[in-house]
């Protein structure tokens, strides 16, 4: 079952960047502003993690924010802070918390998220995909076939990684585009269409017919 992560940011450099970590994971994101985070965690009161954006806020709001997740029975908080604040951050004594720098890459972003959800397996040989005659690295977002490199932009490369990590299922374009795109994406839907065309274009004929279009419905990868 997907884990539930409620993200409060005001920075769109850090939605891009958690975007980027959390569409390889088995997720569901719900977003909003540090403003709304009182709504939002009483509207979600089962998410597994509350990723935190902490910059230009006083750390004296770490408390409330401790006192408000023990209220509604989240154990676990990733606060997202700036290098200048690191001096005064003091990590709730009572939750399950890290932190993360906010210019940190995506791969630490990911790295901590995964510490936070799944203790124990945040590295893993899992980390490699093989599937016939292709390779994905899920760590350096490289993919390759008959040992040589595919040249994917981003978006191509996570919504192929993203349906082979869960082969057999089919997913609609709106889903696709919330666990691929990203919760901060508001484009229309056909834009799947498009990379999948163009993912199936560059694996070629063998590896593009495991990428099945279901009829009135969406994409599965096929085992």
């Amino acid at each position: 079952m997907a884990k539930k992560i409620a993200f409060v940011a005001d920075s769109l450099d850090s939605a891009h960047r958690f975007q980027r970590a959390l569409s390889q994971m088995d997720v569901e994101v719900t977003a909003g502003s540090t403003a709304h985070l009182r709504q939002l965690i009483a509207a979600h009161p089962d998410c597994d993690l509350v990723i935190c954006e902490m910059q230009g806020r006083a750390s004296s709001s770490i408390g409330e924010i401790e006192s408000l997740l023990i209220g509604e029975g989240v154990g676990a908080l990733l606060l997202v802070v700036s290098a200048d604040d690191l001096a005064e951050l003091r990590l709730p004594l009572q939750l399950h918390a890290d932190f993360v720098v906010a210019d940190a890459s995506a791969e630490e972003y990911a790295a901590r998220v995964r510490l936070m959800l799944w203790p124990g397996n945040e590295a893993s040989s899992s980390d490699f995909i093989a599937v016939d005659n292709m390779t994905i690295n899920l760590a350096t977002y490289q993919v390759k076939v008959n040992d040589e490199a595919i040249d994917l932009t981003y978006l191509e490369y996570a919504l192929l990684a993203f349906l082979v990590t869960h082969p057999g299922r089919t997913y609609s374009r709106d889903t696709l585009l919330r666990r691929v795109w990203g919760f901060d994406y508001y484009g229309g839907s056909r834009t799947v269409d498009v990379h999948v065309r163009r993912v199936r274009a560059k694996l070629g004929p063998e590896l593009a017919q495991r990428l099945e279009t279901v009829r009135g419905v969406g994409y599965l990868w096929n085992i």
